[in-house]
């Protein structure tokens, strides 16, 4: 990916969303011919020259200070993940290994190739009672214990040992009957590829799964060149399970230090309720009954609120 590029979208969407009225700026007669701030708006919120900020504004962050960036951030209302995405951007674009700035969280060099699980690894997945998966950074899920493999079903394939969450998401029928706010799900999945392809913009792999899922999505198409960001360290999804019905989980990511680009996801659900006896009954299907702290209910006696077919 071209990182000028990148950068030119990223601040051009940035200031066409932010309003005079948002930013504080005097509105003056005269009809305005762009959508958001103008250039030298832009450049007088962050103290800097309109010149300066048009050559910034064109993909051309090298040299770009930590205070420079900051100023722009602020200038554009930027959030967290947006801040980090800037300083990622001008990281490349200083030919960096990692963030620029000290304020900015640091980023690790990538090992090349595809990433493998450790044993070690696998084992602490495996022993874990709730649903866990390991995937690297483009969505590809790599190792899963079985009480996720059950869970994930509709995504895998009859002798697949993985899958890659935005092929899920955007080619497969399945996945829109499976997550019950499926836009919600493929639209933050976007976000956090782009946030990727910020860090990382010569990821071969990463390139090609964008690439293809342009051409065959145009959901993913709109939402890609929209160019949104956002970190995911947590998040709440419903699904909808064919064998249980409506499940409501809590997902974490766990970084894992010593093996770069690899992120461990747990799933948990509310105590003493339908989604805990929903994944009760999902684990004694896997064999692992520990996995409920509880023993399964008795699917005879399950309310079909429960384990049936509720309304999407």
């Amino acid at each position: 990916m071209d990182n000028q590029g990148e950068v030119r979208t990223f601040l051009t969407t940035r200031r066409d969303r932010l309003t005079p009225d948002q930013a504080g700026v005097a509105m003056h007669n005269g009809r305005r011919r762009v959508k958001g701030l103008r250039r030298e708006e832009v450049a007088m919120l962050a103290g800097m020259s309109t010149d300066y900020y048009t050559r910034l504004e064109r993909g051309n962050l090298s040299g770009a200070s930590q205070s420079v960036l900051d100023a722009l951030a602020r200038a554009l209302q930027l959030d967290e993940s947006e801040r980090i995405h800037l300083f990622d951007l001008a990281a490349v674009a200083n030919g960096a290994g990692r963030t620029v700035g000290a304020s900015a969280p640091s980023r690790s060099p990538r090992p090349a190739g595809q990433p493998r699980v450790r044993e070690g690894i696998k084992r602490i997945i495996d022993s874990m009672s709730a649903p866990a998966y390991v995937r690297n950074t483009r969505g590809d899920i790599l190792y899963a214990n079985a009480l996720c493999r059950a869970l994930f079903s509709p995504a895998y394939s009859d002798d697949a040992d993985g899958f890659n969450m935005a092929r899920f998401l955007f080619l497969d029928p399945r996945s829109r009957d499976f997550y019950i706010r499926w836009e919600k799900v493929a639209r933050d999945l976007v976000a956090a590829l782009r946030v990727e392809a910020g860090k990382n913009p010569y990821d071969r792999a990463l390139t090609d799964l964008v690439g293809e899922l342009s051409t065959r999505s145009e959901e993913f198409r709109t939402w890609w060149a929209a160019h949104h960001v956002k970190l995911h360290t947590r998040s709440t999804k419903k699904m909808h399970h064919p064998a249980v019905g409506e499940i409501e989980l809590t997902g974490e990511a766990l970084t894992l230090p010593g093996d770069p680009g690899l992120v461990i996801i747990t799933y948990t659900v509310e105590p003493n309720s339908a989604s805990k006896q929903a994944l009760s009954f999902l684990a004694s299907w896997t064999g692992q009954p520990h996995a409920a702290e509880t023993s399964a209910p008795d699917p005879a006696n399950s309310q079909t609120s429960e384990f049936g077919n509720p309304a999407q």
